[in-house]
């Protein structure tokens, strides 16, 4: 294949929408999508190059393939094209995350939709699972590990802790870890043998462009801007409709929220949790598990699912009074898209220049390692409250066995057999659990 001789802005803004709307399958596969298109058949960029970005995002809070679709659009067309690629990264999910939140509400209890979701819910709950075991597959390498993986279960199953404690801790622990047993701590990042696929338009080796110099006066500039788009319409909503509104308390919430989301998006859905049903009552557990559900089947990152949740809650509240729920819904939608990947615009534009300068010097492996660790005990935890609530509706009251929900418990078992043993994707899974929920809605 003959190497391209440039790249156009719009033959850019062309692939990243394609990216937007085929990006199922969660990080993993977002990531192998943009290798396979840039690296392997367009050869816009070499290995080196890809891996040395996907490093950076990697130990950055927020969804890594969000952030390197970010990364890569910006070193190949400046700011422009890193928004550009960010925003196309999520654009379709939230669309659809809006469409389908409103049809989940207005015709939610129509039979086949009642029974897609009576299906899809189990598998969640084994979906959830599965992701604790490969992020534990590729993190768990030492005892230490496995420690620190318990003792943020019990943190949070057990003794209720809250999740931003977790991660510090675990962070605290890596960091020192990583002094006295840099053995347990350093395994963490994309460090995999890197393969040619012949020359790339940003080479190994190629100068690093002009915008991706390092400057203090850019990197001032880019910190400054951000805080103001984020401090801006954060005053705004606080004067015209006051700090305890649903709408402030949210933009709030999902700006720490979007902060925490070390790990990827299974790790801080127990976070929206805690503040989305628990403290704030936004929605309700079962409301969360088909949020959840449909973010698994939309593409764009997982984190999308707080698109539901702020559209769910605030239609439901009527913020804006009856007559405009659904003007309710969409305000709080785009209001939490916006606080919830700012600051993941911000760690790249601002940082970029950074790591082209580091020339992948990065250090920060141990914190990120022990994290990653913690975020399997507390993924754990969360495919067990899915479990337990999906399988046990009404409670434990009537007993372990006698208040279960077979048909649910069978089609958890299913999943699991299809994801653990026949290693089915997530989008297969959910679609034989949502026949399988339609059918035994419809003979029952």
């Amino acid at each position: 294949m003959q190497l391209p001789s440039d790249i156009s802005f719009w033959q850019a803004l062309r692939f990243w929408f394609k990216l937007g709307c085929i990006s199922f399958g969660g990080p993993a596969g977002q990531i192998a999508i943009m290798h396979q298109e840039l690296v392997e058949k367009r050869r816009w960029i070499s290995e080196g190059r890809f891996l040395h970005a996907l490093n950076y995002c990697m130990l950055l809070p927020g969804p890594e393939a969000q952030q390197l679709a970010t990364y890569l659009g910006w070193l190949m067309h400046r700011t422009l094209g890193g928004i550009v690629a960010g925003l196309l990264f999520i654009l379709p999910s939230l669309v659809l995350l809006v469409l389908l939140s409103w049809v989940y509400l207005v015709y939610g209890e129509h039979p086949w939709l009642a029974g897609i979701f009576y299906g899809i819910k189990p598998a969640i709950a084994a979906i959830v699972l599965h992701a604790a075991w490969r992020i534990g597959g590729r993190v768990m390498k030492h005892p230490l590990l496995w420690a620190i993986a318990t003792a943020a279960f019990v943190a949070i199953f057990a003794l209720k802790l809250p999740f931003p404690l977790i991660v510090v801790s675990a962070a605290i622990i890596g960091f020192i870890g990583s002094k006295l047993v840099p053995a347990a701590f350093s395994g963490s990042a994309h460090t995999s043998a890197q393969k040619s696929y012949g020359p790339a338009l940003i080479d190994d080796n190629t100068p690093t462009p002009p915008h991706a110099l390092f400057r203090w006066s850019r990197f001032s500039l880019v910190f400054c801007c951000g805080v103001l788009l984020w401090a801006l319409p954060m005053a705004a909503l606080t004067l015209s409709l006051g700090w305890q509104h649903q709408l402030t308390q949210m933009s709030w919430f999902f700006t720490k929220a979007a902060l925490l989301t070390f790990g990827g998006a299974y790790a801080v859905l127990p976070y929206v949790y805690q503040g989305a049903v628990e403290k704030f009552s936004w929605l309700t557990p079962g409301q969360m598990m088909d949020g959840l559900a449909l973010g698994e089947t939309t593409p764009g990152p997982l984190i999308m699912v707080v698109v539901f949740v702020a559209f769910v809650g605030a239609y439901i509240d009527a913020s804006f009074g009856p007559e405009l729920r659904l003007v309710a819904g969409i305000t709080a939608a785009l209001l939490v898209t916006w606080f919830t990947f700012l600051p993941s615009f911000l760690f790249i534009l601002a940082g970029g220049p950074l790591v082209e300068s580091s020339q992948g010097n990065l250090k920060l492996t141990g914190p990120l390692t022990a994290i990653s660790a913690a975020v399997v005990g507390v993924i754990v935890n969360l495919a067990l409250f899915f479990a337990g609530h999906i399988l046990w509706p009404q409670g434990f009251a009537e007993g372990l066995w006698q208040g279960v929900d077979l048909w649910a418990l069978v089609i958890a078992v299913l999943a699991g057999l299809l994801l653990f043993k026949l290693k089915f994707d997530v989008m297969r899974v959910i679609a034989v659990a949502a026949v399988f929920g339609v059918v035994i809605k419809v003979i029952s």
